[in-house]
């Protein structure tokens, strides 16, 4: 029996960085040591008794450097991938823990390959005493190479867990099971005997988006005003003079900002800025109330800040229509 094929890219973080000692776990960075793809699954082969893995390197940094240019040689990278092997049963995406919800986030908005794309990461150095990165690249596997892991977009695996994209987000700093989905849970679980799968993520994502980054050489600027009492509108302002085409409110839950603030987002809204509100909360809708409505500021639904972002610059690639962008914050 043929094993399935799949590629994993690694660009870094936890998961490929090597410590010198077994109980070095969290200041292991210092010693700026980390693997390729090929290294990574070198050092832990038994993934490759359930498939033929192709090992893909890319930039090794951690993921706090990583940003546009990166995401968009990722999404022309994984293109490529499905050109070059049309038997490709998937794709796993190695990445640091701390901006991992935004990569996968941003490439379920733009990827336009027909097969599963899948992120992993660790909280524990691949040197480290009880790592987690050898089971979850084992699991990241059978994730992609799983045929119940179509067309439910791109998927971040860590713990057992099967998360979608748009709704993980990272809720501990040393924890293994860090990524958590506030409202709804996770999709399945990555369990010994299959991979078990329980709910699909109902907005829409890869690969049938409006957004496609092939011809983008940066994001409009979009910055993130987090709320917090005694907040003046500071922070508003300067983004405004920094150029910012956007702005997420991070605000109160459920949904407000601090007076000042919302002063100087209504102002920055008859400048041309388009605003949304978010939550600092992490969990739960935004409605759009009539304070808002008046502001001219759109809802963010339940998109966290940092995802919100996101979703708003990419929006603004397209058009800056209010209208318009409202709709897209209800279809992503």
């Amino acid at each position: 029996m043929n094993k399935p094929k799949v590629a994993f890219i690694g660009t870094g973080g936890t998961i490929s960085s090597l410590g010198v000692h077994p109980l070095e776990l969290q200041d292991y960075v210092i010693h700026n040591n980390r693997m390729h793809a090929g290294q990574i699954v070198d050092r832990f082969p038994t993934v490759r008794e359930i498939a033929d893995v192709i090992p893909v390197d890319f930039r090794n940094v951690p993921s706090t450097e990583i940003y546009f240019a990166e995401w968009h040689e990722l999404a022309m990278l994984c293109s490529k991938l499905a050109a070059e092997h049309p038997d490709l049963a998937g794709i796993v995406i190695g990445h640091g823990t701390a901006t991992l919800e935004e990569t996968a986030y941003f490439l379920n908005l733009v990827l336009k390959v027909p097969f599963p794309v899948v992120m992993i990461g660790s909280q524990r150095p691949a040197s480290g005493l009880s790592t987690d990165a050898a089971i979850n690249l084992l699991n990241g596997v059978r994730v992609a190479a799983a045929p119940e892991s179509r067309g439910r977009g791109v998927l971040l695996m860590l713990n057992d867990e099967i998360q979608a994209a748009r709704e993980v987000t990272k809720t501990s700093n040393w924890r293994m099971q860090t990524f958590r989905t506030p409202d709804f849970g996770a999709l399945g679980h990555a369990d010994a005997d299959r991979i078990a799968y329980y709910r699909r993520p109902e907005r829409k994502h890869m690969p049938d988006t409006e957004f496609d980054v092939s011809g983008l050489t940066a994001l409009p600027r979009v910055d993130i005003a987090y709320a917090y009492p005694g907040a003046d509108g500071t922070a508003v302002r300067a983004f405004v003079a920094a150029g910012a085409k956007g702005i997420v409110s991070a605000g109160f839950a459920p949904g407000m900002a601090p007076p000042a603030d919302l002063d100087a987002l209504t102002e920055a809204v008859k400048q041309g800025v388009t605003v949304v509100q978010s939550s600092r909360a992490g969990s739960g809708r935004i409605f759009r109330s009539q304070r808002l409505t008046d502001a001219g500021i759109l809802a963010g639904d339940n998109l966290n800040p940092q995802k919100a972002r996101l979703l708003l610059a990419l929006a603004l690639t397209k058009t800056s229509d209010p209208a318009e962008i409202a709709r897209m914050f209800a279809t992503y």
